[in-house]
């Protein structure tokens, strides 16, 4: 890795695109000190300290910091990723969007648009909510329609200049420009989570104590990422032989190749899926000034918080992370549905003259691809929960309540891993124009 970004910064065009990216994030890391015109920011870290569980500690760590800060980027790009994942679905619903995705790159760039709109319009939604809810309970200095219009421009603004940060890396950077402003975002909270967990468990113990606690926290840390890099690369390989035939009066064909299926399909979705939906509860009543209790309801919160999960005192709310496991396995094999049709996949081989040896053509090959599909999918969602299980494990025991959880390694490591595969295929291309030229 570090061979591959030396080798980088020696050609001049990949050095630029790397520079450029690193120029990109400094602007955002920037944005993300600046904060709103007209709030008070000390009313919402005080409400935000106040709330009972992590109902936003998830949101607060995809933003860097900038929720908690309410700066221009307190959005970020989530409203982005919320859009990207509709109009995902949408597009096995609504046979229109469906057709856009088939047509190559023309599709690709009217599906990207209609996502850039979407993402606006969320961006609209979310801000206003949070101009006139948060208003309304002094965030802001005076409450009156020009300080909530200011608000809103300024949260929309920020989250569709994000937007076009990404876009702008993508094509003039490295590549993965919202994954690698997203990751940037994560990244950015680390310090600030080993300062914690330094004075939770060093600071003050003796030597030896201290110690002990930093190997433990050293060893978690590393064998997770270790973990998610062997989910992020394991894959199974199906042979493929495809039957010679002529062609004019040659003789084409017959070559040896395989479907690479990756055993972690679906990638960070199902937890964000997952994580979401056991985390809307908790966000509507901590707006509505709600939490959890000794009440039916109340005990149904705490259940859903993760922070509640796995406390030896509490065993009962542990039925919570229970249901989480099985979201998570539940959206792996969703999302794999929507994204890889073994049916489309076997169609397409046969048209080609391809075969699965041992296996017939057709029908029988679809079977074989599904059984094969459901199989790596369950072995990758239990991978997800372990992962995604590790930190809720400690965070309940120990109370070490930190933001790079599982999602956010995987998140991180992944974008990582991606943006290095990147740049040695620019390099690549760039060695082969070379050698043609010559």
């Amino acid at each position: 890795m570090l061979q591959t970004v030396r080798n980088a910064f020696k050609v001049k065009d990949i050095r630029d695109r790397i520079l450029y990216t690193f120029a990109m994030l400094v602007i955002i890391r920037l944005g993300s000190q600046l904060p709103v015109p007209g709030i008070r920011r000390d009313f919402f870290a005080e409400w935000f300290a106040n709330l009972s569980g992590d109902a936003f500690n998830f949101f607060d760590a995809f933003t860097g910091g900038s929720f908690l800060n309410m700066s221009l980027f307190a959005l970020n790009i989530t409203p982005y990723i919320t859009s990207s994942i509709i109009i995902q679905l949408l597009t096995i619903a609504i046979p229109k969007l469906e057709e856009m995705q088939r047509e190559g790159e023309d599709g690709r760039k009217k599906i990207v648009a209609i996502t850039r709109y979407v993402t606006v319009a969320l961006a609209l939604i979310e801000s206003t909510a949070m101009a006139v809810g948060f208003g309304g309970q002094g965030l802001l200095q005076e409450y009156n329609a020009l300080n909530v219009i200011t608000v809103i421009v300024a949260l929309t603004a920020g989250s569709a200049f994000l937007m076009w940060i990404g876009e702008q890396i993508t094509e003039h950077g490295v590549g993965n420009g919202i994954s690698i402003v997203l990751t940037i975002n994560i990244i950015s909270r680390i310090p600030e989570d080993f300062v914690s967990l330094y004075e939770m468990f060093v600071k003050g113990k003796s030597i030896a104590i201290g110690a002990l606690a930093v190997v433990i926290i050293l060893a978690v840390v590393l064998g997770t990422t270790v973990l998610v890099i062997i989910l992020n690369d394991a894959e199974r390989r199906i042979p493929v032989q495809y039957a010679k035939k002529i062609q004019g009066r040659k003789m084409v064909g017959g070559q040896s190749t395989h479907i690479p299926l990756k055993v972690n399909t679906a990638g960070v979705i199902p937890i964000i899926f997952a994580s979401s939906l056991m985390q809307f509860p908790l966000v509507i009543s901590q707006l509505l000034g709600r939490s959890g209790g000794t009440s039916f309801w109340g005990k149904i919160l705490n259940g859903l918080n993760s922070s509640n999960w796995c406390k030896p005192t509490e065993p009962v709310y542990s039925i919570g992370l229970a249901v989480y496991i099985v979201l998570v396995i539940f959206f792996a094999y969703f999302y794999t549905s929507i994204t890889f049709n073994p049916l489309e996949v076997s169609e397409n081989m046969k048209k080609q003259g391809g075969f699965i040896p041992g296996i017939r053509p057709g029908k029988p090959t679809s079977e074989y691809l599904t059984k094969i599909l459901n199989y790596i999918i369950f072995i990758g969602a239990a991978g997800l929960t372990i992962v995604a299980v590790i930190p809720i494990f400690f965070n309940g025991v120990f109370g070490a309540n930190v933001s790079f959880g599982g999602t956010s390694l995987i998140i991180i490591v992944g974008v990582i891993l991606e943006t290095i595969k990147q740049i040695e295929s620019q390099m690549l291309v760039r060695y082969y124009k070379g050698f043609l030229n010559d």
